[in-house]
């Protein structure tokens, strides 16, 4: 095989092989004085990440609260290294910022919420951290508790609670009685059993943070004859299932049947109000008043409509406009769905129903800051959901190498690799007639190791020349 600047009269295999190493040799050479070249501007010797004297680096921690409508005005404490406090905006996220290297401890705090964990240990090390301080906050819940006496009116009574939140439960043989899983709020309690009246007939109850125990009932034997309320609510769809509550003179509550047909017995003479509640459907009217005396009333009827689930929207801007301006942003979770911001960088995604979301923005040549946003949707829009645009700075690197001292090189081929040694893949697509070559493929953030080979006329490659690096920013 012969090779370029091999000795056109013919040598012996073994002399080509001595000229074919000594193009080696001067091949390995050709590739040490290389420049590299970051950006645009011309060839320059790469960035110095070193902060100027007399500065310090100093660095950011941050996370979020979940869900938001907990995480929204919460206060996080940060400790060690350096004390601050801040508040949580209203999608849950948090940051500290300007810190110095070391470790810290981060708290969360809301009143009537929990927090798991309770505190993040975090340390910072040369960077930015993003990861490891979220919290998920619980809402505390409380009980309310009593007793309706004597025993033979208690046991097996009804018990119905309303307000901020309804429920029904079954005192027990004692005729004691539980609520739990409260949050905070107003509540009136109904106590009910057949043949019984009831003193007080209801009573209030504000939960803020605590156990309310001691509402306590007196039961007594109704005396003369008992009546009835009834009644249907219709379509069937709304009304099979759905909970009547009746209040006034005695309490209680009831489940209309598969025909939405509903009845209360054993009721005395007195002034009632019948309610009926379906999860997912609305009511016409909202409730009946009716007045038992001396006999049963039927008629009582609702109709049910089912509601449209309110939907919400999250919304936000990407700055600058000209990284924002026509820039795509997916949604994915609950629901997906992609859109484009407008001119000013401007974005909505509407008809939401509750749940948990992503938000990414991507626009070619610009990067993102935060690269992505994760909303929880709670009943409420969500605004302010942004983002930073910046733009991507095109990268290349310039090589440049001394000519072969051989006769017959027609061209030169370059190869490249992010491991030093190989193996190596040609980076030109056709033969490179000059001493220069400019690879516009780079990535940022890689470490590119180059080498160079010389091909003569009969197609003959040397070896691969010593290798040169360059580390793209």
């Amino acid at each position: 095989m012969r090779f370029a600047g091999s000795d056109p009269q013919g040598l012996a295999a073994t002399n080509t092989r001595v000229r074919r190493g000594r193009q080696a040799v001067l091949l390995g050479a050709i590739l040490l004085p290389l420049a590299f070249l970051w950006g645009c501007a011309g060839i320059v010797s790469g960035p110095n990440s070193k902060p100027a004297d007399g500065q310090t680096s100093t660095f950011s921690i941050s996370g979020s609260i979940t869900p938001a409508a907990a995480g929204s005005g919460a206060t996080v404490t940060l400790a060690g290294v350096a004390s601050a406090t801040t508040t949580a905006d209203g999608s849950g996220n948090f940051t500290f910022s300007g810190l110095a290297n070391g470790a810290y401890v981060i708290n969360p705090s809301r009143a009537g919420f929990s927090f798991s964990p309770v505190s993040a240990t975090i340390t910072v090390s040369g960077a930015n951290v993003t990861s490891g301080a979220n919290f998920t906050a619980t809402a505390q819940t409380s009980s309310i508790s009593g007793t309706i006496s004597p025993v033979a009116g208690g046991n097996g009574a009804t018990v119905t609670l309303s307000g901020a939140a309804s429920a029904t439960t079954t005192a027990n043989s004692s005729g004691t009685y539980t609520f739990t899983g409260l949050a905070n709020g107003n509540y009136t309690v109904t106590p009910s059993h057949t043949g019984y009246i009831f003193n007080p007939t209801s009573l209030a109850a504000t939960v803020n943070g605590a156990n309310i125990s001691g509402l306590n009932f007196t039961a007594t034997v109704q005396a003369g004859p008992t009546f009835s309320i009834s009644g249907t609510i219709s379509p069937s769809a709304g009304g099979n299932g759905a909970t009547v509550t009746l209040s006034g003179t005695a309490g209680g509550t009831t489940t209309a049947n598969s025909s939405g047909n509903y009845t209360f017995t054993g009721l005395a003479n007195g002034n009632y109000t019948v309610t009926p509640s379906h999860t997912g459907y609305t009511f016409n009217p909202t409730s009946h008043a009716a007045t038992v005396n001396g006999a049963n009333i039927t008629g009582l009827n609702f109709t049910a409509t089912a509601q449209v689930a309110p939907t919400f929207s999250i919304s936000g801007t990407i700055s600058p406009s000209a990284g924002g301006s026509g820039a795509t942003v997916t949604l994915s979770g609950a629901a997906t769905a992609a859109t484009t911001a407008n001119s000013s960088g401007n974005y909505t995604f509407s008809g939401l129903a509750n749940g948990s979301y992503t938000v990414t923005p991507s626009e070619v040549g610009y990067t993102f800051s935060p690269t992505s946003e994760v909303v929880s949707v709670n009943g409420a829009n969500v605004a302010g959901v942004n983002f930073t645009a910046t733009a991507q700075v095109p990268h290349s690197v310039a090589l440049t190498w001394m000519a072969s001292t051989s006769t017959k090189v027609t061209g030169y081929n370059v190869y490249r690799s992010t491991v030093n040694g190989g193996p190596y893949t040609l980076v030109n697509t056709a033969l490179i007639p000059g001493l220069n070559y400019t690879d516009s493929t780079v990535q940022d953030g890689l470490l590119y190791y180059y080498v160079a080979t010389a091909v003569d006329s009969s197609g003959d490659e040397s070896p691969y020349s010593t290798p040169v690096s360059a580390n793209i920013p």
